[in-house]
């Protein structure tokens, strides 16, 4: 049996990704009070159906579920401490669909959980495509309960009815482990093949030959065929390793005592670059840039 939800639902951010979902779910049937910083992002939901807000509190105040969709996790951070757990109270559900360091979102819940309100952290993959067809991968960390309650909504996100694409990884925080493993295996199966190719190119074969001599339309070697033609036609340095999160990951794997080589190396090279392109929606240096420029 379906679990029922209110159809009465809070939602900050309204951005990119969070734009888009609280339009699908006035779509679906609930009535959505948004709110953003952004006059024209409000405005662009409220033609969309959604009822807009002047302030996050009143999101706060008039749902008991309440979804965020925060542009940085640093936003999301400072919002939870100034807005949500100052104002959550008893029986509350609180749904974040960003991508934020899973300490932070155990903090957090930790603090709303004295006041008696649930975190489900549900971090997403997709882009906003994904968030538009209601098709992204949902990496939801909560406890039973809470996920129960979240899940009707979250369903709208992730692979249409019934949510294929919406797993449950355990408690609070799991759901931002979850998403570091895809961001990750994303991020790091990026850099192996930029560093492949870059080791050709830098001892003296053009990046064409490469995606001739090596290259497929399958597997591995169609990645490296990719990756090639992109450094070809002068774009190599715009592909990302996903480096803005990369330390998100590092913090969980000391707090936690253990090790991540690859990800430390990757940070630790890009990290010393100027900020030349954009990763994921933030300047960021080139993992290409750092691996092809002269050493001294």
């Amino acid at each position: 049996m379906q679990p029922t939800t209110p159809t009465t639902l809070g939602f900050i951010g309204l951005g990119a990704m969070g734009g888009h979902f609280a339009r699908n779910l006035v779509r679906a049937g609930y009535r959505v009070l948004g709110f953003d910083l952004s006059p024209a992002r409000l405005a662009e939901c409220e033609a969309g159906g959604v009822d807009p807000l002047t302030a996050a509190e009143a999101a706060v105040d008039g749902a008991e579920v309440v979804l965020t969709s925060m542009p940085s996790p640093e936003a999301w951070v400072q919002l939870a401490h100034t807005v949500l757990i100052p104002r959550a109270r008893r029986g509350q559900l609180f749904v974040d669909v960003g991508t934020v360091a899973p300490l932070e979102t155990r903090r957090a819940a930790a603090q709303l959980a004295e006041a008696g309100a649930a975190l489900v952290d549900a971090p997403l993959s997709g882009g906003p495509r994904g968030a538009e067809t209601g098709s992204c991968y949902v990496f939801a960390g909560g406890t039973p309960d809470a996920f129960t309650r979240a899940r009707p909504i979250l369903e709208h996100f992730g692979g249409g009815a019934g949510g294929g694409r919406l797993t449950h990884c355990g408690p609070v925080g799991s759901g931002q482990v979850a998403k570091g493993v895809n961001q990750l295996a994303m991020g790091l199966g990026a850099a192996a093949y930029l560093e492949a190719v870059a080791f050709g190119v830098n001892a003296g074969v053009d990046p064409e030959t490469i995606a001739a001599a090596v290259g497929d339309d399958s597997g591995w070697r169609a990645m490296v065929a990719s990756t090639a033609r992109r450094i070809a036609s002068g774009r190599g340095e715009e592909i990302g390793v996903k480096f803005r999160e990369l330390p998100y990951f590092l913090h969980e794997a000391r707090e936690a005592g253990f090790d991540l080589p690859l990800t430390e190396a990757l940070y630790a090279l890009c990290d010393k670059g100027e900020r030349v392109t954009i990763d994921d929606n933030r300047p960021a240096p080139s993992f290409f840039t750092e691996l092809t420029r002269t050493r001294p």
